[in-house]
């Protein structure tokens, strides 16, 4: 068994996977955002444990959650308009 094929000897890297990073942030918020209503329908029980913070990290996780959609938006948004600059030129 070799350890290391010379560049001759490689094949080419794979297209990468395309993916909809939506969906994933989608899921996270959408998993805070359920763990948030736990918080508040048990936040006396919580407060009484000394676990009153699993409400602030929540409402953490939801307000990343929302920001991270928006970035990603905006990544996709950006990356749709980059082949169309590229065919803008003079004619």
């Amino acid at each position: 068994m070799r350890l290391w094929l010379g560049e001759d000897e490689r094949r080419p890297d794979p297209a990468p996977a395309r993916a909809d990073a939506r969906k994933a942030v989608v899921a996270g918020t959408v998993g805070w955002l359920v763990v948030l209503a736990g918080c508040l329908v048990f936040r006396d029980r919580l407060e009484d444990a000394g676990l009153a913070w699993l409400t602030t990290a929540a409402i953490v996780g939801v307000a990343l959650g929302l920001a991270g959609l928006v970035v990603v938006q905006l990544t996709r948004r950006r990356a749709r308009r980059a082949p169309d600059e590229g065919r803008s030129g003079p004619a």
